[in-house]
Protein backbone atom coordinates (compact mmCIF):
# COMPACT_ATOMS: atom_id res chain seq x y z
CA UNK A 1 0.00 0.00 0.00
CA UNK A 2 1.28 3.53 -0.83
CA UNK A 3 2.70 5.76 1.55
CA UNK A 4 0.37 8.64 1.24
CA UNK A 5 0.50 12.01 2.59
CA UNK A 6 -2.73 14.20 3.01
CA UNK A 7 -3.75 17.70 4.12
CA UNK A 8 -6.35 17.29 7.24
CA UNK A 9 -7.47 20.74 6.48
CA UNK A 10 -9.15 19.93 3.02
CA UNK A 11 -8.45 15.76 2.77
CA UNK A 12 -6.57 16.24 -0.65
CA UNK A 13 -4.05 13.87 -1.79
CA UNK A 14 -0.94 15.73 -1.77
CA UNK A 15 2.31 13.37 -2.29
CA UNK A 16 2.25 9.12 -2.68
CA UNK A 17 5.40 7.29 -1.86
CA UNK A 18 5.65 3.52 -2.51
CA UNK A 19 7.27 1.77 0.33
CA UNK A 20 11.15 0.66 0.41
CA UNK A 21 11.31 -2.98 -0.92
CA UNK A 22 12.79 -5.67 0.85
CA UNK A 23 15.76 -5.17 -1.21
CA UNK A 24 16.22 -1.34 -0.74
CA UNK A 25 15.38 -1.96 2.70
CA UNK A 26 18.46 -4.36 3.15
CA UNK A 27 20.70 -1.76 1.14
CA UNK A 28 20.35 0.79 3.74
CA UNK A 29 20.61 -1.55 6.74
CA UNK A 30 24.09 -2.63 5.48
CA UNK A 31 24.91 1.16 4.67
CA UNK A 32 23.86 1.96 8.16
CA UNK A 33 25.88 -0.65 9.77
CA UNK A 34 29.13 0.47 7.77
CA UNK A 35 28.39 3.44 8.52
CA UNK A 36 28.76 2.78 12.86
CA UNK A 37 32.56 1.20 11.85
CA UNK A 38 33.60 4.76 11.18
CA UNK A 39 31.40 7.27 12.68
CA UNK A 40 31.63 5.64 16.45
CA UNK A 41 35.19 6.88 15.80
CA UNK A 42 34.93 10.67 15.63
CA UNK A 43 34.99 12.83 18.04
CA UNK A 44 32.56 14.77 20.20
CA UNK A 45 34.21 17.73 18.55
CA UNK A 46 33.37 16.77 15.31
CA UNK A 47 30.40 15.49 15.96
CA UNK A 48 29.24 18.95 17.66
CA UNK A 49 30.48 20.84 14.31
CA UNK A 50 27.86 18.69 12.35
CA UNK A 51 25.07 19.20 14.77
CA UNK A 52 25.10 22.93 14.98
CA UNK A 53 25.42 22.81 11.73
CA UNK A 54 22.54 20.92 11.52
CA UNK A 55 20.93 23.46 14.14
CA UNK A 56 21.51 26.60 12.20
CA UNK A 57 20.42 24.85 8.57
CA UNK A 58 17.18 24.25 10.51
CA UNK A 59 16.05 27.31 11.37
CA UNK A 60 16.99 28.84 7.85
CA UNK A 61 14.67 26.23 6.58
CA UNK A 62 11.85 26.97 9.67
CA UNK A 63 9.63 28.50 7.59
CA UNK A 64 9.59 25.94 5.12
CA UNK A 65 9.10 22.94 7.28
CA UNK A 66 6.57 24.68 9.16
CA UNK A 67 4.31 25.00 6.02
CA UNK A 68 5.35 20.59 5.42
CA UNK A 69 4.25 20.07 8.93
CA UNK A 70 1.13 21.94 8.90
CA UNK A 71 0.08 20.48 5.76
CA UNK A 72 0.89 17.10 6.21
CA UNK A 73 -0.65 16.89 9.89
CA UNK A 74 -2.62 20.27 10.63
CA UNK A 75 -1.05 22.02 13.75
CA UNK A 76 -1.46 25.37 13.44
CA UNK A 77 1.61 27.20 11.86
CA UNK A 78 2.50 29.16 14.39
CA UNK A 79 2.92 25.66 16.13
CA UNK A 80 5.11 24.04 13.34
CA UNK A 81 7.50 27.12 13.73
CA UNK A 82 7.73 26.87 17.39
CA UNK A 83 8.58 23.13 17.36
CA UNK A 84 10.83 23.34 14.60
CA UNK A 85 13.14 26.27 17.01
CA UNK A 86 12.87 23.99 19.55
CA UNK A 87 14.25 21.36 17.38
CA UNK A 88 17.28 23.47 17.28
CA UNK A 89 17.87 24.40 20.46
CA UNK A 90 17.34 20.56 21.69
CA UNK A 91 20.16 20.24 18.70
CA UNK A 92 22.84 23.00 20.32
CA UNK A 93 21.80 21.26 23.62
CA UNK A 94 23.14 18.21 23.06
CA UNK A 95 26.25 19.80 20.82
CA UNK A 96 26.96 21.55 23.77
CA UNK A 97 26.78 18.77 26.45
CA UNK A 98 27.14 15.20 24.93
CA UNK A 99 30.81 15.06 25.65
CA UNK A 100 30.31 15.99 29.58
CA UNK A 101 26.98 13.94 29.88
CA UNK A 102 29.29 11.04 28.99
CA UNK A 103 32.89 11.57 29.80
CA UNK A 104 34.21 8.65 32.06
CA UNK A 105 33.17 8.07 35.80
CA UNK A 106 36.19 7.27 37.42
CA UNK A 107 35.92 5.12 41.19
CA UNK A 108 37.13 7.52 43.62
CA UNK A 109 39.11 4.91 45.45
CA UNK A 110 39.87 1.91 42.84
CA UNK A 111 42.37 0.38 45.56
CA UNK A 112 38.75 -1.10 47.19
CA UNK A 113 38.14 -3.23 44.45
CA UNK A 114 42.08 -3.97 43.93
CA UNK A 115 42.91 -1.88 41.01
CA UNK A 116 45.04 1.50 40.00
CA UNK A 117 42.44 2.73 38.10
CA UNK A 118 38.55 1.71 37.47
CA UNK A 119 35.81 3.50 35.76
CA UNK A 120 33.04 3.26 34.04
CA UNK A 121 32.57 4.50 30.25
CA UNK A 122 29.80 5.14 27.87
CA UNK A 123 30.05 3.93 24.34
CA UNK A 124 27.97 3.41 21.30
CA UNK A 125 25.77 0.73 20.96
CA UNK A 126 25.27 0.67 16.92
CA UNK A 127 22.38 1.16 14.76
CA UNK A 128 19.31 2.24 16.20
CA UNK A 129 16.14 2.00 14.83
CA UNK A 130 13.29 5.12 16.02
CA UNK A 131 9.67 4.37 15.13
CA UNK A 132 8.09 7.88 14.95
CA UNK A 133 4.41 9.57 15.79
CA UNK A 134 3.34 12.12 13.45
CA UNK A 135 2.01 14.73 16.37
CA UNK A 136 5.64 16.05 16.79
CA UNK A 137 6.97 15.51 13.55
CA UNK A 138 9.95 17.00 13.92
CA UNK A 139 10.39 17.12 17.82
CA UNK A 140 10.10 13.06 18.65
CA UNK A 141 12.36 12.70 15.72
CA UNK A 142 15.12 15.26 16.88
CA UNK A 143 15.27 14.42 20.98
CA UNK A 144 16.11 10.93 19.51
CA UNK A 145 18.67 11.78 16.80
CA UNK A 146 20.99 14.66 18.74
CA UNK A 147 21.21 12.59 21.58
CA UNK A 148 21.87 9.45 19.73
CA UNK A 149 23.87 10.92 16.37
CA UNK A 150 26.41 13.12 19.63
CA UNK A 151 26.51 9.53 20.89
CA UNK A 152 28.28 7.91 18.33
CA UNK A 153 25.37 5.95 16.90
CA UNK A 154 23.77 5.98 13.63
CA UNK A 155 19.87 6.28 13.29
CA UNK A 156 16.99 4.47 11.11
CA UNK A 157 13.83 6.57 10.89
CA UNK A 158 10.51 4.88 10.71
CA UNK A 159 8.55 7.77 10.84
CA UNK A 160 4.52 7.63 10.63
CA UNK A 161 2.97 7.12 7.48
CA UNK A 162 1.30 10.18 7.34
CA UNK A 163 4.52 12.58 7.35
CA UNK A 164 6.39 10.94 4.32
CA UNK A 165 7.75 14.60 3.65
CA UNK A 166 8.75 15.76 6.98
CA UNK A 167 11.22 11.90 7.06
CA UNK A 168 12.67 12.82 4.43
CA UNK A 169 13.45 16.44 5.07
CA UNK A 170 14.57 15.31 8.63
CA UNK A 171 17.41 12.60 6.32
CA UNK A 172 18.63 15.00 3.81
CA UNK A 173 19.31 17.56 6.58
CA UNK A 174 21.49 15.58 8.69
CA UNK A 175 23.23 14.91 5.49
CA UNK A 176 23.38 18.49 4.50
CA UNK A 177 24.92 19.11 7.84
CA UNK A 178 27.50 17.27 6.80
CA UNK A 179 27.41 14.05 8.68
CA UNK A 180 28.58 11.19 6.88
CA UNK A 181 26.39 9.04 4.70
CA UNK A 182 24.21 6.20 6.12
CA UNK A 183 24.22 8.10 9.72
CA UNK A 184 20.99 9.24 9.66
CA UNK A 185 18.20 7.29 7.16
CA UNK A 186 14.13 7.53 6.72
CA UNK A 187 12.63 4.13 5.85
CA UNK A 188 9.60 4.90 4.17
CA UNK A 189 8.21 1.36 5.11
CA UNK A 190 4.59 0.16 6.57
CA UNK A 191 3.96 -0.92 10.04
CA UNK A 192 3.99 -4.56 8.49
CA UNK A 193 8.07 -3.85 7.85
CA UNK A 194 8.63 -3.28 11.01
CA UNK A 195 9.14 -6.35 12.57
CA UNK A 196 11.60 -7.50 10.12
CA UNK A 197 13.96 -4.50 10.41
CA UNK A 198 13.67 -4.78 14.26
CA UNK A 199 14.72 -8.36 13.98
CA UNK A 200 17.89 -8.35 11.73
CA UNK A 201 20.71 -8.27 13.78
CA UNK A 202 22.52 -4.70 12.67
CA UNK A 203 20.00 -3.06 14.67
CA UNK A 204 21.21 -3.42 18.11
CA UNK A 205 18.09 -1.22 19.97
CA UNK A 206 14.71 0.45 19.34
CA UNK A 207 13.00 3.55 20.49
CA UNK A 208 9.30 4.44 20.43
CA UNK A 209 6.82 7.26 20.92
CA UNK A 210 3.39 6.02 19.53
CA UNK A 211 0.23 3.66 20.89
CA UNK A 212 0.11 1.40 23.40
CA UNK A 213 -0.54 -1.26 20.98
CA UNK A 214 2.50 -0.47 19.06
CA UNK A 215 4.77 0.12 21.59
CA UNK A 216 3.38 -3.60 23.21
CA UNK A 217 4.27 -5.12 19.41
CA UNK A 218 7.89 -3.44 19.31
CA UNK A 219 8.90 -4.56 22.86
CA UNK A 220 7.18 -8.15 22.19
CA UNK A 221 9.56 -8.51 19.23
CA UNK A 222 12.91 -6.81 20.86
CA UNK A 223 12.23 -9.07 23.86
CA UNK A 224 12.75 -12.24 22.07
CA UNK A 225 15.81 -10.42 20.57
CA UNK A 226 16.70 -9.15 23.35
CA UNK A 227 17.28 -6.06 21.93
CA UNK A 228 16.98 -2.41 24.63
CA UNK A 229 14.44 -0.63 24.15
CA UNK A 230 12.72 2.91 25.08
CA UNK A 231 9.13 3.31 25.04
CA UNK A 232 7.01 6.54 25.27
CA UNK A 233 3.22 5.49 24.86
CA UNK A 234 -0.02 7.41 25.90
CA UNK A 235 -0.74 9.35 28.30
CA UNK A 236 -4.03 10.79 30.26
CA UNK A 237 -2.25 13.49 32.39
CA UNK A 238 -4.35 15.21 35.48
CA UNK A 239 -4.58 18.51 35.93
CA UNK A 240 -5.53 19.69 39.72
CA UNK A 241 -6.75 23.13 40.67
CA UNK A 242 -6.56 23.39 44.50
CA UNK A 243 -8.46 25.98 46.41
CA UNK A 244 -5.26 28.39 47.08
CA UNK A 245 -4.19 28.27 42.86
CA UNK A 246 -4.57 31.33 41.09
CA UNK A 247 -7.60 30.17 39.09
CA UNK A 248 -7.22 32.69 35.73
CA UNK A 249 -4.03 31.86 35.21
CA UNK A 250 -4.82 27.70 36.41
CA UNK A 251 -7.68 28.64 33.57
CA UNK A 252 -5.39 29.51 30.94
CA UNK A 253 -2.99 27.06 30.77
CA UNK A 254 -5.92 24.54 30.92
CA UNK A 255 -6.88 25.86 27.85
CA UNK A 256 -3.65 25.75 26.07
CA UNK A 257 -2.61 22.49 28.10
CA UNK A 258 -5.63 20.92 26.44
CA UNK A 259 -5.75 22.18 22.96
CA UNK A 260 -2.08 21.92 22.28
CA UNK A 261 -1.29 20.62 18.89
CA UNK A 262 -5.25 20.73 18.45
CA UNK A 263 -5.43 18.19 21.44
CA UNK A 264 -3.03 15.49 19.98
CA UNK A 265 -0.38 15.06 22.64
CA UNK A 266 0.46 12.71 24.79
CA UNK A 267 1.04 15.15 27.57
CA UNK A 268 -1.94 17.58 26.81
CA UNK A 269 -4.11 17.76 29.98
CA UNK A 270 -6.41 15.39 29.89
CA UNK A 271 -8.36 15.25 33.01
CA UNK A 272 -8.94 18.38 34.93
CA UNK A 273 -9.53 17.33 38.87
CA UNK A 274 -11.00 20.53 40.36
CA UNK A 275 -11.38 21.03 44.22
CA UNK A 276 -15.11 21.60 45.01
CA UNK A 277 -14.42 25.11 46.68
CA UNK A 278 -13.11 26.16 43.29
CA UNK A 279 -15.10 23.72 40.76
CA UNK A 280 -18.18 26.26 39.93
CA UNK A 281 -15.72 29.14 39.56
CA UNK A 282 -12.87 27.14 37.58
CA UNK A 283 -15.45 25.70 35.17
CA UNK A 284 -17.11 28.67 33.97
CA UNK A 285 -13.64 30.36 33.44
CA UNK A 286 -12.40 27.14 31.73
CA UNK A 287 -15.27 26.60 29.38
CA UNK A 288 -15.32 30.67 28.78
CA UNK A 289 -11.79 30.04 27.17
CA UNK A 290 -12.43 26.90 25.13
CA UNK A 291 -15.70 28.35 23.92
CA UNK A 292 -13.95 31.60 22.57
CA UNK A 293 -11.12 29.62 20.68
CA UNK A 294 -11.04 30.00 17.30
CA UNK A 295 -11.07 26.46 15.03
CA UNK A 296 -10.02 26.83 11.37
CA UNK A 297 -7.11 26.87 8.75
CA UNK A 298 -4.34 25.95 10.78
CA UNK A 299 -1.74 28.04 8.24
CA UNK A 300 -4.21 31.15 9.51
CA UNK A 301 -2.61 33.50 12.08
CA UNK A 302 -5.23 33.57 13.68
CA UNK A 303 -6.43 30.23 13.92
CA UNK A 304 -5.82 28.70 17.47
CA UNK A 305 -6.97 24.87 16.83
CA UNK A 306 -6.63 23.07 13.62
CA UNK A 307 -8.20 19.91 11.94
CA UNK A 308 -7.23 16.43 13.29
CA UNK A 309 -4.47 14.87 11.95
CA UNK A 310 -6.73 11.70 10.64
CA UNK A 311 -10.23 10.73 9.78
CA UNK A 312 -10.16 8.04 11.70
CA UNK A 313 -8.72 10.09 14.30
CA UNK A 314 -11.93 12.62 14.55
CA UNK A 315 -14.11 9.44 14.48
CA UNK A 316 -12.20 8.03 17.15
CA UNK A 317 -12.88 11.34 19.08
CA UNK A 318 -16.57 11.80 18.23
CA UNK A 319 -16.92 7.83 19.45
CA UNK A 320 -15.76 8.87 22.80
CA UNK A 321 -17.81 12.22 23.25
CA UNK A 322 -21.47 10.04 22.43
CA UNK A 323 -20.25 7.75 24.21
CA UNK A 324 -20.13 9.65 27.51
CA UNK A 325 -22.94 11.42 26.83
CA UNK A 326 -25.48 8.64 26.39
CA UNK A 327 -24.06 7.60 29.98
CA UNK A 328 -25.30 10.84 31.51
CA UNK A 329 -22.28 13.17 31.38
CA UNK A 330 -23.22 16.55 30.87
CA UNK A 331 -21.68 18.78 27.56
CA UNK A 332 -20.84 22.01 28.39
CA UNK A 333 -19.50 23.51 25.24
CA UNK A 334 -18.56 21.69 21.71
CA UNK A 335 -19.28 17.79 21.40
CA UNK A 336 -19.93 17.88 17.95
CA UNK A 337 -17.18 17.97 14.36
CA UNK A 338 -17.39 21.27 12.21
CA UNK A 339 -18.80 21.09 8.91
CA UNK A 340 -17.04 21.23 5.81
CA UNK A 341 -14.13 19.65 4.61
CA UNK A 342 -11.55 18.47 7.09
CA UNK A 343 -11.43 16.75 9.79
CA UNK A 344 -11.98 19.73 12.77
CA UNK A 345 -13.68 18.70 15.70
CA UNK A 346 -15.10 21.26 18.01
CA UNK A 347 -12.78 22.11 21.53
CA UNK A 348 -15.43 20.26 24.12
CA UNK A 349 -15.91 20.29 28.12
CA UNK A 350 -17.48 16.92 29.33
CA UNK A 351 -18.58 17.39 33.50
CA UNK A 352 -20.11 14.66 35.55
CA UNK A 353 -17.70 11.61 33.88
CA UNK A 354 -17.52 8.24 35.59
CA UNK A 355 -16.27 5.23 35.41
CA UNK A 356 -19.11 3.54 33.18
CA UNK A 357 -17.29 5.80 30.40
CA UNK A 358 -14.87 4.60 27.88
CA UNK A 359 -13.73 8.27 28.25
CA UNK A 360 -12.62 7.62 31.91
CA UNK A 361 -10.52 4.86 31.00
CA UNK A 362 -9.27 5.80 27.41
CA UNK A 363 -7.20 8.67 26.16
CA UNK A 364 -8.73 11.22 24.31
CA UNK A 365 -6.32 12.49 21.18
CA UNK A 366 -8.30 15.60 20.64
CA UNK A 367 -9.89 18.46 21.85
CA UNK A 368 -11.74 17.00 24.29
CA UNK A 369 -11.59 17.73 28.65
CA UNK A 370 -13.38 15.77 30.87
CA UNK A 371 -14.10 17.63 34.47
CA UNK A 372 -13.92 16.36 37.68
CA UNK A 373 -15.37 17.41 41.38
CA UNK A 374 -13.66 16.30 44.48
CA UNK A 375 -13.88 17.61 47.91
CA UNK A 376 -10.07 17.18 48.78
CA UNK A 377 -6.45 16.30 48.28
CA UNK A 378 -6.89 12.83 49.10
CA UNK A 379 -9.33 12.27 46.17
CA UNK A 380 -7.82 14.35 43.71
CA UNK A 381 -4.48 12.67 44.50
CA UNK A 382 -6.70 9.23 44.00
CA UNK A 383 -8.54 10.26 40.98
CA UNK A 384 -5.52 11.61 39.45
CA UNK A 385 -3.92 8.38 39.60
CA UNK A 386 -7.14 6.23 39.11
CA UNK A 387 -5.84 5.60 35.36
CA UNK A 388 -3.31 2.81 33.83
CA UNK A 389 -1.21 5.33 32.23
CA UNK A 390 1.28 7.96 33.89
CA UNK A 391 3.15 9.77 31.67
CA UNK A 392 3.13 13.69 32.88
CA UNK A 393 0.52 15.64 35.40
CA UNK A 394 -0.38 19.56 36.54
CA UNK A 395 -1.17 20.43 40.25
CA UNK A 396 -2.34 23.40 40.63
CA UNK A 397 -1.90 25.37 44.88
CA UNK A 398 0.14 27.91 46.74
CA UNK A 399 0.13 25.41 49.33
CA UNK A 400 3.68 24.04 50.34
CA UNK A 401 2.37 21.35 51.91
CA UNK A 402 -0.21 20.23 48.91
CA UNK A 403 2.82 20.67 46.32
CA UNK A 404 5.06 18.71 48.40
CA UNK A 405 2.23 15.70 48.17
CA UNK A 406 1.73 15.74 44.91
CA UNK A 407 4.99 15.67 43.20
CA UNK A 408 5.62 12.45 45.98
CA UNK A 409 2.47 10.92 45.29
CA UNK A 410 1.36 11.59 42.03
CA UNK A 411 2.25 8.51 39.94
CA UNK A 412 3.75 9.93 36.59
CA UNK A 413 6.88 10.27 35.22
CA UNK A 414 6.73 14.29 35.65
CA UNK A 415 5.12 16.16 37.94
CA UNK A 416 4.31 19.94 36.58
CA UNK A 417 3.37 22.58 39.99
CA UNK A 418 1.62 25.49 38.53
CA UNK A 419 2.94 25.69 35.36
CA UNK A 420 2.40 22.96 31.65
CA UNK A 421 3.62 20.24 31.41
CA UNK A 422 6.17 20.22 28.80
CA UNK A 423 9.33 18.58 27.41
CA UNK A 424 12.73 20.38 28.16
CA UNK A 425 15.84 19.25 26.22
CA UNK A 426 17.54 20.03 29.91
CA UNK A 427 14.79 17.24 31.40
CA UNK A 428 14.30 13.59 31.74
CA UNK A 429 11.21 12.83 30.44
CA UNK A 430 9.02 9.21 29.99
CA UNK A 431 6.54 7.77 31.81
CA UNK A 432 5.62 4.95 34.13
CA UNK A 433 2.96 2.04 34.01
CA UNK A 434 1.46 1.76 30.33
CA UNK A 435 2.82 5.15 28.96
CA UNK A 436 6.10 3.45 29.05
CA UNK A 437 9.44 3.15 30.55
CA UNK A 438 12.89 4.42 29.72
CA UNK A 439 14.01 8.09 29.36
CA UNK A 440 14.90 10.53 26.57
CA UNK A 441 16.80 13.83 26.98
CA UNK A 442 18.83 15.23 29.64
CA UNK A 443 21.84 13.56 30.57
CA UNK A 444 19.74 10.64 30.88
CA UNK A 445 18.30 10.24 27.68
CA UNK A 446 21.66 9.91 25.78
CA UNK A 447 22.80 7.42 27.66
CA UNK A 448 19.85 5.24 27.17
CA UNK A 449 21.34 3.60 23.89
CA UNK A 450 25.16 3.59 25.25
CA UNK A 451 27.01 0.50 26.70
CA UNK A 452 27.75 1.56 30.31
CA UNK A 453 30.92 -0.46 30.43
CA UNK A 454 32.95 -1.09 33.45
CA UNK A 455 36.57 -0.83 32.81
CA UNK A 456 39.56 -2.00 35.55
CA UNK A 457 42.89 -1.63 35.47
CA UNK A 458 45.10 -3.53 37.52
Amino acid sequence: MAIRSINPATGELLKTFEPLSDEEIEWRLERASKAFVSYRATGFGQRATWMRAAADLLESDRGDIARTMTTEMGKTLAAAEAEAAKCARGMRFYAEHAEEFLADEPLSDPGAVGARRALARYQPLGVILAVMPWNFPLWQVVRFAAPALMAGNVGLLKHASNVPQTALYLEDLFVRAGFPEGCFQALLIGSAQVEAVLRDPRVVAATLTGSEPAGRSVAAVAGEEIKKTVLELGGSDAFVVMPSADLERAAQVAVTARVQNNGQSCIAAKRFIVHDAVYDRFARLFVERMQALRVGDPAEEATDVGPLATEQGRADVEALVEDAVVHGATLLCGGARVDGPGWYYQPTVLADVTQDMAVYREEVFGPVAALYRVDGIDEAIEVANATSFGLGSNAWTEDAAEQERFATELEAGAVFINGMTTSYPELPFGGIKRSGYGRELSAHGIREFCNLKTVWIG
